[in-house]
């Protein structure tokens, strides 16, 4: 449990967009009014909970195997391990600490960081000054000037964000010092080193729900306008082209997961109902995720990877609306190098400057004299989806409203996405293909297999049962990263 507590605190557990997308599925069930003030507010606190993410996942999750011994031949390691070791490490120390100015902006909006409850259907429940607005910028800034630019970037964001390939990156790497030094140009050359780029590539084929709304085009939240208001888009990319996301098409699978039944379902029809592992496993069954699937053309029904590269694939999709993301990089990188841990990885990095330019431009867009709650009609009937992308990728909730009453509510979360098992066409999920081919130079130490899973992210307390069977033996432990 303390393993599963230090995790959530690492990370963030997102427990932001758990709220946000809670709150656009009783908007659309509802048909509430949003605000635009609301709609802004939502967008600030949702990427400053990510911005947070963005550092501590790389500092205190990810980056802490580049110092793994297997690499103590690299002519590279030495300065990994002066930069990366977990505490003492000169970027590690700076970059987990001040990973917490963006949640201070979230807090200044939210009252508290985590586990708040300000928004609600029909907008949010604060009242920010300009004051807050103000010390908001200024917590800001003095993250970008102390972090992302002085150590992760080694220039101005609007550089970085000038990188539109990955020759362009190559070359941004080796243009000058401050560039090349900076723990973003070491990441990549040391990356190349070691051979990060060559192995963790997974099913190829991604799916973003999209998330933050234009507040204009959002005020009366609905599931088929969704799309539409989307400035982070979402869509789907299968076998080289691009579909547009459309929440019909998701299924989930239990063939190999410890619930009942076998038969994909919508979520509006979803059930979960647990049965005891032991019978599971009688039956092929090995999981307690889910698989979620979707629907696409005549591929029929498959697996897709959720997180910042389904992001950043969607952002180079054609028919961008001049309120939407477009950026063509990671497009470029996926067709010169391919998907890997350094692509995925990079990926998640990439979303820094972008949120950052993001978050400065709602708080400038706010008009304090406005409202930012309308107080909704509570209708004892209705479906709602909601969805957004959390830091790890596509999370989502269905709720069916009968008789003013919960008649069913189900979430499909980014490690379901991405963890899920085999479906019941023995087709694995993302992580599963991912390990598939992975090189392992020491099976005692595999800490490749490490590299791939930390690249998804994926939060596995949220899929790790403790249980017994009432056997009286002792649950298994795990050491990871030296706590338990």
């Amino acid at each position: 449990m303390q393993q599963a507590a230090d995790h959530e605190l690492l990370h963030g557990a997102d427990t932001l967009p758990a709220l946000y997308k809670s709150a656009y599925a009783l908007d659309t069930a509802w048909r509430t009014h949003m605000p635009p003030n609301a709609t802004l507010v939502r967008n600030i606190a949702q990427a400053c909970e990510t911005l947070q993410s963005i550092p501590r996942y790389f500092y205190a999750l990810f980056a802490i195997d580049l110092t793994n011994k297997n690499y103590a031949k690299s002519s590279m390691y030495d300065e990994a391990v002066r930069r990366f070791a977990p505490y003492v490490g000169t970027s590690y120390q700076k970059g987990v600490v001040l990973s917490n100015k963006p949640v201070e902006v979230y807090a200044i909006f939210g009252g508290q960081w985590p586990h708040s409850s300000f928004m609600v259907p029909g907008g949010v429940m604060c009242a920010p000054t300009l004051s807050d607005v103000t010390r908001s910028i200024a917590i800001l800034e003095h993250w970008k000037d102390n972090w992302l630019e002085a150590e992760w970037l080694g220039c101005s964001i609007d550089r970085w964000l000038e990188n539109k390939t990955w020759e362009d990156v190559l070359a941004w790497v080796d243009e000058n010092e401050s560039h090349h030094n900076s723990d973003c140009g070491f990441f990549i050359r040391y990356c190349l080193d070691i051979g990060l780029d060559k192995y963790g590539q997974g099913v190829g084929n991604y799916i973003s729900t999209g998330t933050y709304f234009d507040p204009t085009l959002y005020e009366n939240p609905t599931i088929d306008g969704r799309n539409a208001a989307l400035i982070g888009r979402g869509g789907v990319y299968a076998q080289g082209q691009w579909y547009e996301f459309d929440q019909a098409n998701v299924r989930e699978d239990t063939s190999h997961s410890f619930y009942q039944g076998s038969k994909p379902l919508h979520p509006f029809d979803g059930e979960t109902i647990p049965i005891d592992p032991e019978e599971g496993r009688k039956q092929g069954k090995y999981s307690w995720a889910k698989s979620p699937r979707y629907a696409v053309g005549d591929l029929g029904t498959i697996p897709l990877e959720a997180g910042p590269l389904a992001r950043r694939i969607a952002a180079g999709g054609p028919d961008a609306a001049p309120h939407q993301d477009n950026d063509p990089l990671f497009v470029d990188i996926l067709s010169t190098i391919g998907p890997s841990v350094l692509t995925r990885q990079l990926a998640r990095m990439h979303e820094g400057p972008k949120y950052y330019k993001w978050v400065k431009s709602w708080l400038d867009q706010l008009d304090l004299k406005e409202s930012f709650y309308t107080k909704p009609t509570e209708y004892a009937e209705g479906k709602g989806f909601g969805s957004t992308e959390a830091a790890r990728g596509a999370l989502a909730d269905w709720i069916v409203i009968e008789d003013s009453k919960i008649k069913n509510y189900q979430v499909v979360t980014p490690t379901a996405w991405n963890i899920g098992p085999r479906d019941g066409n023995d087709v694995l999920g993302p992580i599963e293909k991912a390990l598939v081919g992975s090189p392992i130079v020491d099976p005692e130490d595999p800490v490749e297999l490490g590299h791939v899973a930390r690249s998804f992210d994926s939060c596995l307390v949220c899929t790790v049962h403790a249980y017994d069977g009432r056997s009286g033996t002792e649950l298994s432990k795990f050491v990871i990263n030296g706590m338990v």
